[in-house]
C-alpha cells in the first residue's frame, strides 16, 4: 500500500478514431459521438467519471474532431472541465497521449471513447508502490481469451500478455489505465500504440499492476454491439440507491461543521461509502444545511467542504455520486433562505428530486439517517430507512446490505457477466 496516496482528478477519452467497423453510421458522426439511448455515448463516460469524482477531462481528438468539440465545448453543461488536443493524423493509442502531453498531471486516467466499462477507477491508485511509480490497469474476466490474448498475472502484478490463440476463460485487458506522464517520453516516435509499444515493456518490467473487475463492458464497435448498446447501456445504469444522510453519519455532529479542520469522519464511513459503491449502490449525500440560512457560513464554503470530503473518500476508493443540501430554515436570519422548504427534511423534497434525475430502482434503495426527520423523508419518498445510532459505519452498512437488498442481488447483479467485445 502507498504511503503517498495518488488522488487523480484527470482523465484522457481516446475520441479519435474514424470507427470504419461501423460503415455509413460514421460517415458524418465521430463513433463516441454516435447517439445510445438518447445521447452521445461519450456523454456516459462523462458520468461515470463525474460520479467518481473525476471532473478534469482531456478529449483526444481527430476524425470529425469539430463536431465533438461543438457536442461538448468546456464541459460546463456537464459540471465537468473539458479540455482538447487534436491529432492532425492518425497517431495511434500512445501518439495520442503524447500529443497531449503538456496539457497532463502527474498522474491521469485514460479512457477509450468507445467503450463503457462499469469499474471503479479509484481503486487503481491504491495499488501503485510507495513511492509511487509505473502504471495500473483494470482487467475484464471473460469466458473465452482467444479474441483478446489473456493477461498473465502473478498476484495483483501482470507479468505478460498472452497471445490471441490462447483459449478457454481468463481476464483481459479492459482498457482503463492509470499512469504517470514520465511514461510518454518513451512514445515520442508517432505512430504508436499502447498496448504493443509500451504496456508489454512496462510488463517485463515488473511496472505494471492490476485491479480486476466484472462489471458491465460494452465497446460499440461494431454494427451488432453498437444496436446492442441503446437498451444494455441504459439497463446497465439503472442500479439502487443509498441516501445518506452527512452530519451525525458520515462525521460527527458539532454544530454546523462548515470547515475541513472541523470536519471529523464517523469510524469507519468512507470505508462504508467504498464498500457501497463496490455493491453497485449509487451514494448520494441528502443534508440539511439551516447553518446556512443562520449566517454561519455560505454555499461556497458548503461546497468547498463537500469538495474536501470528495478527495478523502477518493484516495480509500470511494465517492459519493451526488448532494443535495436545503438552507432554508422557517428562522434563518438571511431573508433568501427564510421560508418553509420541500426540501427540507422531514420533508422528501431532495430524495424526490434525485429519484428524478438519477437511473434509480427505488424497490432495492435505502437511506440512513441519524435522526427523526430523515427516517419521515424517507417514509415519504418511498424508501427503507435505516436508523444510525453511532458506532462503525462500515459494520453498520454491512449489516443494512447482507440482507435481501444488499450485496446478494445488488453485487450480483452487478458483476454479472455482460458483453464483451473489440478489447484493444
Amino acid at each position: 500500500m502507498s504511503d503517498r496516496r495518488v488522488v487523480a482528478t484527470q482523465t484522457v477519452i481516446l475520441a479519435g478514431g474514424r470507427g470504419t467497423r461501423l460503415g455509413d453510421l460514421t460517415d458524418t458522426t465521430p463513433k463516441p459521438l454516435l447517439p445510445v439511448g438518447g445521447k452521445p455515448f461519450l456523454e456516459y463516460l462523462v458520468w461515470n467519471l463525474r460520479r467518481h469524482g473525476i471532473r478534469r477531462i482531456v478529449f483526444s481528438v481527430g476524425y470529425l474532431a469539430d463536431a465533438i468539440e461543438s457536442a461538448f465545448g468546456d464541459g460546463e453543461r456537464l459540471d465537468v472541465s473539458i479540455s482538447y488536443s487534436r491529432e492532425t493524423t492518425p497517431a495511434g493509442t500512445g501518439g495520442a497521449l503524447w500529443l497531449a502531453r503538456e496539457q497532463l498531471d502527474e498522474w491521469f486516467y485514460v479512457l477509450n471513447g468507445d467503450t463503457f466499462f462499469d469499474a471503479n477507477y479509484l481503486k487503481l491508485p491504491r495499488l501503485l508502490p510507495s513511492p509511487p511509480r509505473g502504471m495500473a490497469l483494470t482487467l475484464r474476466h471473460v469466458e473465452d481469451t482467444s479474441r483478446y490474448g489473456a493477461v498473465v498475472l502473478s498476484g495483483d502484478r501482470v507479468e505478460r500478455f498472452a497471445e490471441k490463440q490462447a483459449t478457454g476463460p481468463g481476464w483481459i485487458n479492459g482498457g482503463i489505465y492509470l499512469m504517470n506522464r514520465t511514461l510518454l517520453e518513451r512514445l515520442s516516435k508517432l505512430p504508436c500504440s499502447l498496448e504493443n509499444d509500451l504496456i508489454p515493456q512496462l510488463a517485463a518490467e515488473g511496472e505494471v499492476l492490476a485491479t480486476r473487475s466484472n462489471g458491465f463492458f460494452i465497446d460499440i464497435g461494431t454494427p451488432e454491439q453498437y444496436a446492442a448498446s441503446q437498451t444494455l447501456v441504459p439497463e446497465a445504469l439503472r442500479r439502487p440507491v443509498a441516501f445518506l444522510d452527512r452530519d451525525g453519519v458520515l462525521n460527527h455532529d458539532d454544530n454546523y461543521v462548515h470547515r475541513p479542520d472541523q470536519f471529523r469522519w464517523i469510524d469507519g464511513a468512507r470505508e462504508a461509502v467504498r464498500d457501497l459503491k463496490d455493491l453497485g449502490y449509487y451514494v448520494i449525500i441528502v443534508t440539511n444545511q439551516a447553518g446556512i440560512g443562520h449566517g454561519y457560513y455560505d454555499e461556497t464554503q458548503f461546497r468547498s467542504l463537500m469538495d474536501h470530503v470528495q478527495r478523502e473518500l477518493m484516495a480509500v476508493g470511494g465517492s459519493f455520486d451526488d448532494v443535495y443540501f436545503c438552507p432554508c430554515h422557517p428562522n434563518a436570519v438571511r431573508d433568501e433562505y427564510r421560508c418553509e422548504s420541500f426540501d427540507r427534511k422531514p420533508n422528501p423534497g431532495m430524495l424526490l428530486r434525485a429519484l428524478d434525475k438519477w437511473p434509480i430502482d427505488q424497490s432495492r434503495s435505502f437511506m440512513i439517517g441519524d435522526r427523526e426527520t430523515d427516517a419521515e423523508a424517507a417514509r415519504q419518498a418511498g424508501v427503507r430507512f435505516h436508523m444510525f445510532s453511532g458506532g462503525n459505519l462500515q459494520e453498520f452498512v454491512r449489516q443494512v446490505t447482507a440482507g435481501s437488498h444488499g450485496q446478494s442481488t445488488v453485487g450480483a447483479a452487478r458483476d454479472q457477466q455482460a458483453p464483451v467485445v473489440n478489447v484493444r
